[in-house]
C-alpha cells in the first residue's frame, strides 16, 4: 500500500479540478472510511462540490472509472466520473450527498426505495457485456472463486473460533455447493457488483445510485440481490426479503413465470454461500483486525445462519451443518450479550417536567431539544393526539423539519452506540424533549428506537415515554 501526504492528495485533486476548468484552490473535507483502504474527500470549489477519491491500488481505481463510464453510458444509476489522474490513483466524481440507503432504513417509504433499488440493479445487470466486460479488474465468477470464499470462511472464521471439523468432509460439502452455484444458466448471468449492500447505495434526489463496484464481474445476477436483501445489519424481516426477492426476479425475468421460478430455485444456496462468505470477511476484519463495524455485524449474520439451519437448507451438507450448529450454539462464537449487554434507553419527555432520571451510575447521554420544530400541539385537532398518531406524523413529516433533525441526531448517536458495543459499555441514554412531551418528542423517540433496533439488534433497547405512560408505553 502506498503512503501519501495529505497535502499531496489535495494538490492532485486541485490539478484534476484545474483540468475541469476550475482555477482556484479547493476546500477539501475528509469523509469517513468504510472497510476498504480507499479515502474519500468532499471538494468544495466555486459553489460546486465533488467527491475526490484516492485509491492506493491503481488497478482498482482504473476498474471503477472505466466501469462507471461504460455503465453510465447505458443508463445505469452510477456516479459520473469527471476526471482521473494518469496513474489512476485519483479521480473526481459526482457528489451524491451523504445519505446512503443504510442510513434511511428506518424512514417511511422504505419499501418503495428498496423496490427502486432492485429494479435499478436488474437493469444494470442486463446491460450488454460489450459495454463493460473488458474493463473488469476481476475475472468472471468461477468455481475457483467460490472455493476461495468458502475457504475464507473456514480459515478466517471457523479456525478463529476454534471449531473442530473434518477438513476432508467439509471440503466435500464445499465442492457440492460450488457445483450448484456454477450450474446457474448463463441467461441468469450479468454484471455482478460483488458487494451489493445498502451502504453501497447512495440516495440522491430520492433516487438510488450504486457505488463501490470496482470488483464487479460477470456472474449470476441473483448473487447481488441476495447480498443486498440478506445484508446482516440491514435487519429486513424474512417475509420482506421473500417478497422483495420475488419482485426482483419478476423484474429481471420480465414477468416470465417459468424463468422466475427457475431463478428462485437457486435462492437458498446463494443465501447460504453469501452468509458463509461474509462471516469469513467479518472474521478477518473484525476478529483479526478488530474493526468494530465488522464485529457488530457478526450476531445478525449468525442469525441468518440460524434461519438457514432451521429451514433445513444445510441438510445436504452434513459436515458444514455440524460446524454451523456449533457456531450457533456456542455463546462465544455467537457473541451472546445477555450478560453485560449494552442497554440503550430512549425517552421522550417534557422540558416542563425536567430531564429523565439516570439510574445507571455512569451519567447520562444525549438529550435533544425538539422545541425548535413547529408544534402540532398548538392546533386544536392535534391536542388530544400524540407523536404516534398518523395525523401528527403527517403534520411533522410534511413540513420536512423532523427528517433533517433526526438525521443530524443519528449522526451523533449511531457512532456512540457502535463504540459502546465494541468497548463493552453497559448503558447509554438518549432523550428527546419538547414542551409537553406529547408530539414532537414522542415522534422522535419512536423513530429513533426503531432505527437503533434495526441497526443494532444486539443492543438491549428500552423505549419510555415519560408523559402519558398508560397510553404510550409498551
Amino acid at each position: 500500500m502506498i503512503e501519501i501526504d495529505i497535502n499531496d492528495i489535495k494538490a492532485s485533486f486541485e490539478c484534476l479540478l484545474s483540468n475541469m476548468g476550475f482555477s482556484s484552490h479547493c476546500e477539501m473535507i475528509p469523509l469517513s472510511q468504510a472497510g476498504s483502504d480507499r479515502r474519500y474527500f468532499r471538494l468544495m470549489i466555486a459553489d460546486r462540490s465533488f467527491i475526490g477519491t484516492f485509491v492506493p491500488d491503481a488497478n482498482e481505481g482504473h476498474a471503477f472509472v472505466m466501469l462507471s463510464r461504460g455503465l453510465k453510458s447505458a443508463g445505469a444509476a452510477v456516479p459520473e466520473v469527471y476526471a482521473v489522474s494518469d496513474d489512476s490513483h485519483f479521480y473526481v466524481q459526482e457528489d451524491l450527498g451523504d445519505s446512503s440507503l443504510f442510513s434511511l432504513l428506518s424512514f417511511p417509504d422504505l419499501k418503495r426505495l428498496i423496490k427502486d433499488t432492485l429494479a435499478s440493479l436488474a437493469f444494470m445487470q442486463k446491460i450488454p457485456l460489450e459495454l463493460w466486460h473488458g474493463d473488469c479488474m476481476a475475472k468472471d465468477f468461477s468455481r475457483r472463486q467460490v472455493m476461495w470464499d468458502l475457504n475464507y470462511f473456514k480459515y478466517e472464521y471457523l479456525k478463529a473460533r476454534n471449531v473442530v471439523f473434518d477438513e476432508d468432509l467439509l471440503e466435500d460439502d464445499f465442492e457440492r455447493i460450488a457445483g450448484i452455484l456454477m450450474s446457474v444458466q448463463k441467461r441468469f448471468w450479468g454484471f455482478m457488483m460483488r458487494d451489493c449492500q445498502s451502504r453501497n447505495v447512495m440516495v440522491s434526489r430520492d433516487t438510488p445510485v450504486f457505488i463501490d463496484f470496482q470488483a464487479g464481474r460477470y456472474g449470476p445476477a441473483i448473487y447481488d440481490a441476495v447480498s443486498f436483501l440478506w445484508q446482516a445489519r440491514a435487519g429486513f424481516s424474512e417475509d420482506f426479503r421473500q417478497e422483495m426477492i420475488g419482485y426482483y426476479c419478476d423484474v429481471f425475468c420480465n414477468g416470465d413465470l417459468p424463468l422466475r421460478e427457475e431463478m428462485l430455485s437457486f435462492l437458498d444456496v446463494f443465501v447460504l454461500f453469501r452468509t458463509l462468505q461474509v462471516l469469513g470477511a467479518y472474521g478477518y476484519r473484525g476478529l483479526v483486525q478488530h474493526r468494530s463495524h465488522f464485529i457488530l455485524s457478526i450476531p445478525p449474520a449468525l442469525a441468518n445462519l440460524r434461519d438457514l439451519l432451521c429451514r433445513g437448507v444445510l441438510n445436504p451438507y452434513p459436515e458444514l451443518r455440524k460446524v454451523c450448529e456449533a457456531l450457533i450454539y456456542d455463546p462465544i462464537s455467537g457473541f451472546s450479550l445477555e450478560k453485560g449487554r449494552l442497554r440503550v434507553d430512549v425517552y421522550s419527555f417534557s422540558y416542563k417536567k425536567g430531564y429523565p432520571e439516570n439510574l445507571s451510575g455512569n451519567g447520562g447521554g444525549f438529550m435533544f431539544d425538539c422545541r425548535a420544530m413547529h408544534n402540532p400541539g398548538r392546533y386544536k385537532e392535534y391536542k388530544q393526539l400524540t407523536g404516534r398518531d398518523p395525523e401528527v406524523i403527517s403534520f411533522l413529516e410534511n413540513r420536512g423539519e423532523v427528517q433533517s433533525f433526526l438525521k443530524n441526531a443519528w449522526a451523533l448517536t449511531d457512532p456512540a452506540v457502535e463504540r459502546y458495543l465494541s468497548r463493552g459499555f453497559s448503558h447509554l441514554q438518549i432523550g428527546f424533549g419538547c414542551t409537553g412531551g406529547q408530539h414532537r418528542s414522542v415522534y422522535c423517540a419512536e423513530h429513533t428506537a426503531a432505527h437503533i433496533r434495526r441497526l443494532f439488534p444486539e443492543a438491549d433497547l428500552h423505549l419510555t415515554h415519560l408523559e402519558h405512560p398508560k397510553t404510550l408505553n409498551h
